[in-house]
């Protein structure tokens, strides 16, 4: 009879017994959806991705409303705008924060309640108008439909007036923001951005959440963070599979932006960027490497890590590094809208 197996205390986070609950069902609907020929099971998925409604009237003051971008391709955005009584954005205005929520490029919508409660809190907290994109999802739209969604919401928001965005909204303060794939976008969306030239819209900073990226090598991180919550090997190799080109490896540059066929970002006009690592994350190393390459190439870069963070920390209130991380958004956004 086999010994059972001793936990690394390395390799295993603390977790409140709720918080792991709902961790271990999104990883079971997600794996059971990801099919082996790399499509998805959309409505087995769903069965989990509950969807919360826009709100006219506020909740906990803020409120929030979906615009049409192209409805050809169900693109469109969720709207979330602070009360002006509370926040004094009436007075200064408000930082616009263009939001790419996470899900591996496949799972999720804007409307998921997790993210529709996140991109809420951060409108409130922060303070903030909060732009939450509805981009296509792959393996129906791989690379680089999601980047090429994100970049038109910019131009859309720069060039069309907009019934429900607020006066107080100060598009030149404007901030892209992402976490786990949607940190991915973010990246993209900005060196695309930085060739245009809007006549609103001004980037002042870049926020990457436990940005998803990777590559063909194996990191020390992957290699030894088995069994954590959300993020494995297996899970990111299929993901990369649905979402980048056929035939393509994960050295990609979408995938692995400073790696051997990634693009020279000397000279481009790049925004200041904080990146957030988790201790207990497997793509920590990849997002390390991307915060160690944005500083080698000039730009200015801040890193923030949480040793006992898992991947998708943020997005659970009742743990604490999820209200630190509100915190560093805020004193990054108001050292870059001076």
């Amino acid at each position: 009879m086999s010994q059972p197996q001793q936990k690394n205390p390395k390799t295993s986070p603390k977790l409140p017994w709720k918080t792991k609950l709902f961790m271990s069902a999104v990883t079971f609907f997600t794996d059971a959806a990801s099919r082996p020929d790399f499509t998805v099971n959309r409505r087995l998925f769903n069965l989990l991705d509950f969807k919360s409604p826009p709100s006219k009237k506020p909740i906990n003051g803020v409120s929030s409303s979906d615009v049409t971008v192209d409805a050809s391709r169900n693109l469109w955005f969720r709207l979330y705008t602070p009360d002006t009584t509370s926040s004094g954005g009436k007075d200064v205005g408000l930082p616009v924060v263009v939001y790419f929520h996470g899900g591996g490029f496949t799972f999720m919508t804007a409307n998921s309640k997790p993210y529709d409660d996140f991109c809420m809190r951060l409108a409130r907290e922060l303070p903030a108008v909060v732009v939450s994109i509805n981009y296509r999802l792959s393996p129906e739209h791989k690379y680089p439909a999601q980047y090429e969604d994100g970049f038109d919401v910019l131009e859309f928001l720069d060039n069309e007036k907009i019934d429900t965005f607020p006066n107080f909204a100060n598009l030149n303060h404007c901030f892209l923001a992402g976490d786990s794939a949607g940190g991915n976008i973010v990246h993209h969306v900005a060196v695309q951005a930085s060739d245009s030239s809007f006549r609103k819209l001004k980037l002042v900073g870049l926020i990457a959440i436990q940005p998803y990226f990777g590559g063909e090598e194996r990191t020390e991180s992957e290699l030894r963070l088995v069994g954590v919550p959300i993020v494995s090997v297996e899970r990111t190799d299929w993901i990369w599979k649905a979402f980048l080109p056929e035939g393509s490896d994960r050295d990609h540059p979408a995938a692995n932006v400073f790696g051997p066929n990634s693009v020279d970002l000397s000279e481009v006009n790049f925004p200041a960027t904080i990146v957030f690592i988790g201790g207990f994350d497997p793509l920590q190393d990849w997002q390390r490497r991307y915060y160690e390459g944005l500083k080698k190439v000039g730009k200015q870069a801040n890193l923030i890590e949480y040793p006992d963070a898992v991947h998708s920390f943020y997005g659970f209130p009742e743990l604490p590094e999820s209200s630190l991380l509100v915190k560093e958004l805020r004193d990054f956004m108001q050292r870059h809208v001076k």
